[in-house]
């Protein structure tokens, strides 16, 4: 399924000298093999950036914009194949690839219009008959660097706002989502953008990573990704000054007040928390809810996460789909059986889904008496855990909440305009829902705060991460 693909340098597919084999989380055997990067094909992808820099920066905001909008219009015409792309690699069921791609081209025609805005300023110098003007520059090479739980938005998120600045790309998809990263740079072709103005090439780190962040042309790295691989990010960044922006792992509390309307809670509570079998940053991890309303919400969660179709993400009755990959199945099992070791009560799921003879299936689990210390808890569980606490008190529950070290989105359900406003103000997140998940629209700048992250994504704020400012001082 990757023969018409590769690496994407200087304006050409290219097959490369070596490849890997990308697997399927469902069935658990070979997709296709894929090119990989050598370090001179990373280089060669750099120098193809660099070649690009100055007629993409000198094409103008108007007609990237146009550009932006050509890739749009393509990317609409493909979202079958990108749809199925996205399933086959990951499992997520049809209609949340679907939805993932609509997303995506939307952030193309969001930054095609902000390409069109991107303002300075004119400032009144003290000096007599001077001026101050403060521009935006597009800030240089970019390298894009994004996960495999979402491997068409994050790709865009980085790809589209660089554009719209005036910055060429050198991007490195995860090694395991690959396909619908090229399908996404095999659109940009329509967009007629100067060769080398977006690049990507897939492989170790040591033959992609290493020559972007040891390259001082790249002078821009986004991330999304882990925490610790954001840590060393930032230190690798620092050899040669490179600005960076990232959004990393969350561990989102959720608060459902003695107030919440608790059918449109669960609504909505369930499917966010087991979409993409709850490998999503933003999902819920931690949920609080009121004694009033405890024993209820856990049995309705309970039964509902039992009632979801689990399979392969290209059969539509499907509703959740497998993990990634052996790795991240072994990781979750831990999670729960420490989680049951520790006092907590297995509501539902709880075990690698018997009924499946291949793939990373595993039951949608729901954990009620959870404590704060317990590692379901304390540290983002990243798979299909609903992790379910009680309380009482409201200044108590607001702590609990912001008691972690990451700070990427938190929720509340109320129904009450006082009280949300409180959880707001109080809660520490770069993100905050309100009887609401839908916090990923391109108008809106995501990302968060403390460990989960630097920068936004979405926006006006998203393109700023791609700019310079230069300021200048006229006299006469």
């Amino acid at each position: 399924m990757y023969q018409e693909f590769g690496l994407f340098i200087a304006g050409n597919w290219e097959r490369g000298t070596t490849a890997a084999t990308v697997m399927s989380p469902v069935t658990e055997t070979p997709l296709g093999d894929v090119a990989t990067a050598t370090a001179a094909d990373t280089a060669a992808a750099i120098d193809a950036a660099a070649s690009a820099l100055t007629p993409l920066r000198e094409m103008g905001g108007f007609a990237r914009a146009d550009a932006l909008h050509r890739i749009a219009d393509e990317m609409s015409a493909r979202s079958n194949e990108a749809a199925r792309m996205i399933s086959a690699e990951t499992g997520k069921p049809l209609v949340q690839s679907g939805r993932e791609w609509v997303l995506s081209i939307d952030q193309f025609r969001w930054y095609a219009e902000e390409a069109r805005r991107i303002y300075g300023r004119v400032v009144e110098s003290r000096v007599p008959g001077g001026r101050f003007e403060i521009t935006k520059e597009a800030v240089g090479i970019v390298g894009a660097f994004t996960a495999w739980n979402f491997p068409a938005s994050l790709p865009a998120r980085k790809i589209a706002p660089a554009l719209a600045a005036g910055c060429p790309v050198v991007l490195r998809p995860s090694s395991q989502t690959p396909g619908v990263a090229m399908v996404m740079v095999d659109c940009i072709r329509a967009g007629d953008l100067p060769d080398g103005a977006v690049n990507l090439v897939v492989g170790s780190t040591a033959d992609t990573y290493n020559p972007i962040m040891a390259d001082p042309r790249v002078r821009k790295v986004s991330l999304t990704g882990s925490t610790r691989v954001g840590q060393q990010m930032i230190r690798d960044a620092a050899e040669t000054v490179k600005k960076v922006s990232m959004e990393l792992g969350g561990n989102a509390p959720c608060i459902v007040f003695d107030d919440a309307d608790l059918d449109a809670t669960l609504d909505v509570c369930v499917p966010s928390k087991f979409g993409n079998a709850g490998q999503v940053c933003v999902t819920p991890d931690r949920f609080f809810v009121h004694d009033s309303l405890y024993d209820r919400f856990v049995s309705e969660f309970a039964k509902r996460a039992a009632a979801l179709k689990l399979g392969d993400g290209l059969d539509d009755a499907s509703e959740m789909g497998p993990l990634i990959n052996a790795g991240r199945m072994t990781e979750v099992d831990a999670i729960v059986q420490d989680a049951v070791a520790a006092g907590a009560k297995l509501e539902a799921g709880g075990k690698p889904a018997p009924e499946f003879n291949a793939g990373h299936f595993y039951e949608p689990t729901v954990l009620s008496n959870v404590t704060d210390d317990m590692r379901v808890f304390a540290k983002e569980n990243f798979g299909p855990i609903a992790a379910i606490s009680r309380f009482s008190d409201v200044d108590e529950v607001l702590a609990r909440a912001n008691a972690s070290t990451m700070g990427l989105s938190a929720y509340a359900f109320t129904r009450s305009p006082e009280r949300a406003r409180l959880a707001t103000a109080t809660l520490k997140a770069g993100m905050v829902g309100i009887n609401s998940f839908a916090l990923a629209a391109s108008e809106a700048p995501f990302g968060g705060t403390n460990y989960s992250g630097l920068g936004r994504e979405g926006g006006t704020e998203g393109i700023e991460d791609y700019l310079e400012t230069k300021l200048s001082q006229i006299v006469f």
